[in-house]
């Protein structure tokens, strides 16, 4: 059972602010999620009571929706409940408001379609069953149609192969372009799994004329959880659909979807790559979606560099080393100079994360190298970069890397001209400490950390002294 809110949680609820009248409603409510069937039933029968006490308004409001959103359940429980709606009109507000219940009772029909259909013979299915799941997929409620849409692999498996073609089909195309984009985004979530339950003989034929289509319509989208929902799961069709179709069909829609402004979209597609890496082959998605990814790295926008940045650890991951290495360490190093503060830090952090997922032998070799050049840099906005570079790194790099290779570079920049560059100095001398050796930290550090105390720059001397405090080296 699921665990929604029931109307009587709320500030009127029993057991809260003293509304005692309303104590017996919370016991109900609490039946109606109780695993035993029997219970359920029992407080079923009694709806008319709750729903006398939470009055017109709140059982529209609250107790319908709770009822057609909780209860997934036995034919028994939903016969009930649908019995129990037959004669709530008067509960509701009358006439005029007895399409709350219809709404209800259709949903719950939809329901009800889910658990009958596995039990019939495709006769029985085809007379007893369709006629209502065609009426639902077409039903003026939008949240009639969003049910059949959040239930269609069930319904799938439910009626079979041959149902499936001639009515399921239709319905779900009707569904992937409906006014509502709840229902788009419902549907859109279901068509990985559509595809991969239809019958293995005359899929492909089936998806490239009678899905496809609509797919394509779906990548542009005016909705952003229609196009999020559809990135979510359009890369595992790859794996249906086999290398052609993907390079031909599936590419520019992946690529159409990597340029989608939504930042959600952009990365449920790279939160996928491996995927379509394993059809096509690496080589193939380096010539068609990579030159993408690096253009929106290079792009004038700030923040669409920065939301590339932000991917490229989970891109790392999903390429591989060597492919990174080749193709994308570059552009990681080119992000350290940006002109822009908040590109520099990303591409700070964005380092750190790599040298996680890669291994310290990787950052010794590749990363370290290049940052610790960056010292010598004429702008001294770069040079601070070098000593944030460190300062992210020290701790995944460890020891030995730390103290060998970047603190000689740290100590060189204490003399550097720029004030600010020598704070971050003293700034940096205090992060990196705890990780270096006792030897270094005592002899270099304390009397490099000793000079800049005596600064004639009252951050630097002040910084100086506060990392000498804090690494207890007075």
């Amino acid at each position: 059972m699921a665990g929604a809110a029931g109307p009587g949680s709320g500030s009127g609820a029993a057991g809260g602010d003293g509304d005692d009248s309303l104590y017996p409603i919370a016991v109900l409510i609490d039946e109606l999620r109780n695993e035993d069937v029997q219970l359920r039933l029992n407080s079923i029968k009694k709806l008319s009571t709750i729903a006398l006490a939470l009055g017109v308004e709140r059982t529209r409001t609250e107790l319908l929706p709770f009822l057609t959103d909780t209860i997934y359940d036995e034919d028994e429980v939903l016969l009930a409940l649908a019995e129990q709606l037959g004669n709530f009109t008067g509960l509701v507000g009358g006439p005029d408001f007895a399409h709350c219940l219809l709404d209800s009772v259709r949903l719950l029909a939809v329901e009800a379609c889910v658990s009958i259909a596995q039990l019939l013979t495709q006769d029985d299915l085809e007379t007893l069953v369709m006629p209502t799941l065609r009426q639902a997929a077409e039903d003026k409620s939008w949240r009639v149609r969003y049910m059949v849409a959040d239930k269609f692999s069930e319904l799938q498996k439910a009626v079979g192969p041959k149902i499936t073609l001639n009515d399921l089909i239709p319905a779900f195309q009707n569904l992937l372009k409906d006014c509502e984009a709840e229902v788009r985004a419902a549907a859109a979530h279901k068509v990985k799994e559509l595809c991969e339950n239809l019958p293995t003989e005359g899929r492909e034929t089936i998806i490239m004329n009678q899905i496809l289509p609509y797919i394509k319509e779906l990548v542009s989208d005016t909705n952003q959880h229609v196009k999020s929902a559809l990135a979510s799961v359009i890369m595992g069709l790859s794996t249906i659909l086999g290398k052609e179709n993907t390079i031909e069909h599936l590419l520019p829609l992946f690529l159409a979807q990597l340029k989608d402004e939504c930042p959600e979209v952009r990365l449920n597609i790279i939160s996928n790559l491996d995927c379509v890496n394993e059809v096509i082959g690496i080589r193939q998605l380096s010539q068609s979606l990579l030159p993408a990814i690096v253009e929106l790295a290079e792009d004038a926008k700030w923040r669409v560099r920065l939301a590339i940045i932000e991917y490229m650890p989970l891109l790392a991951g999903q390429l591989g080393v060597e492919f990174f290495d080749e193709k994308l360490n570059s552009l990681c190093m080119a992000w350290l100079v940006d002109h822009v503060y908040a590109i520099r830090e990303a591409a700070t952090n964005n380092l750190m994360k790599l040298v996680q997922k890669f291994g310290t032998e990787w950052a010794q070799n590749t990363i370290v190298p290049k940052v610790l050049v960056m010292a010598n840099d004429p702008n001294y906005l770069h040079r601070m970069t070098t000593l944030f570079c460190i300062n992210a790194l020290s701790e995944a790099c460890g020891q030995e890397i730390t103290t060998k290779q970047m603190l000689p570079i740290v100590l060189k920049m204490a003399g550097d001209q720029v004030a600010n560059v020598r704070f971050n100095v003293a700034k940096s001398l205090q992060k990196i400490g705890p990780i270096l050796d006792t030897d270094a930290l005592q002899g270099e550090v304390k009397l490099v950390l000793q000079k800049l105390g005596q600064d004639e720059d009252m951050d630097v001397k002040y910084f100086a002294q506060e990392a000498i405090s804090v690494l207890a080296l007075a």
